[in-house]
């Protein structure tokens, strides 16, 4: 991060957190200890500035440091008959939460359209259901968000890059939760992706960029791609992975390189690879929001 970026998030800051927690150095409140109205005048000032989505993704992520793992933070609200979870949660987090939250609040000027935005980016169409929502991230969060995201895997991995083959079934994955009326979900589907090898991402670190989101594929199950996303953020002394992860109960920062050292030495037992999921260009400029009307024009184009 460059000495003047640098200076910008240090006096950004300053000026809006109060005492608790530490970001870029600074003592300031996470979000489990904000309240909505904070987080409201949060968001509200941070579009303000001429941050990009990335910037702004680098930026609110660090407020779920220390923020507490629980792979339940999130349902379908207080009304649903299977998981009637919050449908917004800043006390904890999981991994596909905590980037769901983060995109909603970069490319958002308020709390309302940073609620409507986050159910934009979980549910298709924004439809809040289980049976909408998005669950597998290769097969249906990201061809969902296509609008804000793009698979990046082949730019950054070039000729490292390899293809796997897996059949998602919404079918099995709904019986598995108890649910027997399978009418309106999505048919079975055989798809094919690449991936940069666990034992390649080292040589491929460079190519990353901030606001990067990067899923882990199980390396031994053949009914599901994703098993872990994280971040690519700078903590103002290099690249870093920021995640929520049942490995520590928590949200926290690993710097990108010890990071891969340890997802390789896990290759044989738990990972495939990695692929990596960016910002489109056209998005990510400089002062950029998105209000959830303008989601299905762009979801056209």
């Amino acid at each position: 991060m460059s000495f003047l970026k640098k200076v910008f998030f240090y006096l950004l800051i300053v000026f809006l957190a109060s005492p608790n927690y530490f970001i870029y150095g600074q003592s300031v409140k996470n979000f489990q200890q904000m309240s909505h109205t904070e987080i409201d005048k949060l968001i509200r000032q941070t579009a303000k500035t001429s941050l990009t989505v990335t910037g702004k993704m680098n930026y609110f992520s660090a407020f779920f440091l220390g923020v507490p793992y629980n792979i339940h933070c999130v349902g379908d609200g207080p009304y649903a008959l299977y998981e009637p979870w919050p449908l917004v949660n800043f006390k904890e987090t999981n991994c596909m939460a905590f980037c769901e939250h983060v995109l909603a609040l970069a490319i958002s000027d308020n709390w309302d359209n940073f609620f409507n935005n986050l159910q934009q980016i979980r549910y298709k169409d924004g439809l809040i259901g289980i049976k909408t929502r998005n669950h597998y991230t290769m097969a249906d969060w990201l061809p969902q968000n296509a609008w804000l995201l793009e698979d990046a895997t082949v730019k950054a991995g070039g000729t490292f890059t390899q293809s796997v083959t897996r059949t998602i079934s919404h079918k099995q994955f709904f019986a598995g939760k108890g649910i027997s009326d399978t009418s309106c979900i999505l048919p079975d589907r055989t798809l094919t992706i690449r991936y940069i090898p666990i034992n390649d991402f080292k040589d491929v670190i460079n190519q990353t960029k901030v606001g990067d989101i990067l899923s882990l594929l199980f390396a031994k199950l053949d009914n599901i791609f994703s098993a872990h996303m994280v971040m690519v953020v700078d903590d103002g002394n290099g690249k870093c992975i920021r995640e929520s992860s049942n490995s520590r109960m928590t949200t926290f920062d690993t710097p990108i390189e010890a990071w891969t050292n340890q997802k390789m030495n896990l290759k044989s037992q738990r990972y495939l690879g990695i692929t990596i999921m960016r910002i489109k260009d056209e998005v990510n400029v400089a002062g950029k929001i998105i209000n959830p009307t303008a989601i299905k024009k762009l979801k056209n184009n």
